[in-house]
């Protein structure tokens, strides 16, 4: 592991136990860095009595973010998932420095030998060739177009698309061959794409959907620590609407007794922007994210943690999470219900789409290979 992220799990010192101390840095959403799950071996923090594991861990310098090259051989990563709604996706980066403490793609860092904890935070890969391997796969003979999901594992704006700006190459790619795409983003980094994305709403190719999981900027920066504020990702949907851009609001995930009571307002905060269509996802915790978040609810909000907890169970068959499909996305039981309700109420009373369905699809028909020699008639 990386210096200053130690890789350890909590161990015995004789018939003393004891509680792993935190790892949580300034600026980042885990608390800890869990072993990578397909690693055989493990290291176990050991206290010899004498309080230096503690000591060690008391003071504990902020964590640079690193970049490495992503060599990849395709662009497109393709699914069967029934509940995604999209069959295909583009993801510029692995990792993702916004450090949202329940983002379900946490587990797919592990494929890379790395901690879905604090690794996923700051050990980011980036494709440099994304555009260059998208262009060459748009242009296969018998490539059939269908939207894209851009973000649909990591944000495509976090913070160092400033510098790479491999998702706007993306777009370039997209926008010469008229090829759709959703965006999801966390971020009002978006709008430094407003030119490209008024190109591809005039011909019915694009919708962005900001996600926004709360309204309070307190909760919003331990939950999400480097995303952009509430505020300014709601300022971003009514400039995007300005311009002409289809704008949808994600309330994802909604976290039982921690902002599920936001919901409506979320929507109506969303809809007053100029939103058009709105979804949102119930927390999910696949693989390592449930110690994730069980450590972070500690850590944040002890009093009322098991609360939280049992109300997720209540959703999830008595589990923590619930893998299949149609259940994944929603949950079962009572309070799942009820926050279905809840939503398709707002829904109607506000006059909103649901995200994906109806009016808001978008075109395919435009799809062309630039250069491409044209039928003969």
């Amino acid at each position: 592991m990386p210096d200053g992220i130690p890789n350890l799990t909590p161990g015995d010192s004789g018939a003393q136990c004891f509680a792993m101390p935190s790892l949580a840095r300034k600026g980042r959403g885990a608390v800890s860095n869990p072993p990578v799950r397909f690693e055989p071996a493990r290291r176990e923090a050991f206290d010899d009595g004498w309080a230096t594991l503690e000591q060690s861990f008391a003071e504990l310098p902020p964590l640079p973010t690193s970049l490495t090259e992503d060599r990849a051989k395709s662009a497109l990563s393709y699914n069967e998932s029934p509940d995604l709604g999209f069959d295909r996706s583009i993801n510029p980066y692995r990792g993702c420095e916004h450090g949202c403490i329940y983002c379900y793609a946490r587990p797919s860092h592990a494929y890379l030998g790395f901690s879905p904890g604090l690794d996923f935070e700051t050990r980011l890969m980036f494709k440099p060739d994304i555009a260059a391997l998208l262009e060459k796969e748009l242009r296969k003979p018998g490539y059939q177009p269908r939207p894209i999901a851009l973000g649909a594992n990591t944000d495509p704006y976090q913070p160092v698309e400033r510098q790479l700006g491999l998702t706007r190459a993306v777009l370039e790619v997209l926008d010469r061959f008229s090829h759709p795409v959703t965006i999801v983003t966390k971020s009002a980094g978006v709008l430094r794409d407003s030119d490209i994305l008024q190109r591809l709403a005039a011909r019915n190719l694009v919708r962005v959907c900001l996600s926004i999981t709360t309204l309070d900027p307190a909760l919003a920066r331990i939950m999400e620590p480097r995303a952009a504020t509430p505020a300014r990702r709601l300022q971003a949907v009514r400039e995007l609407t300005a311009a002409g851009v289809p704008t949808a609001i994600l309330a994802a995930p909604m976290i039982p007794a921690v902002n599920d009571m936001e919901l409506e307002r979320l929507l109506e905060q969303g809809a007053a922007a100029g939103a058009t269509s709105a979804g949102y996802v119930l927390l999910r915790l696949p693989l390592e994210i449930k110690q994730l978040f069980e450590e972070w609810l500690a850590r944040h909000m002890p009093d009322r943690a098991a609360r939280v907890l049992s109300l997720i169970r209540q959703t999830r068959g008595g589990a923590l999470y619930d893998s299949r499909f149609g259940q994944r996305q929603t949950g079962s039981g009572p309070y799942a219900e009820l926050l279905a309700r809840r939503f398709a109420v707002a829904m109607r009373r506000l006059g909103l789409e649901k995200r994906g369905g109806g009016t808001g699809a978008l075109d395919c028909g435009h799809f062309a290979v630039p250069g491409a020699q044209m039928s003969l008639f």
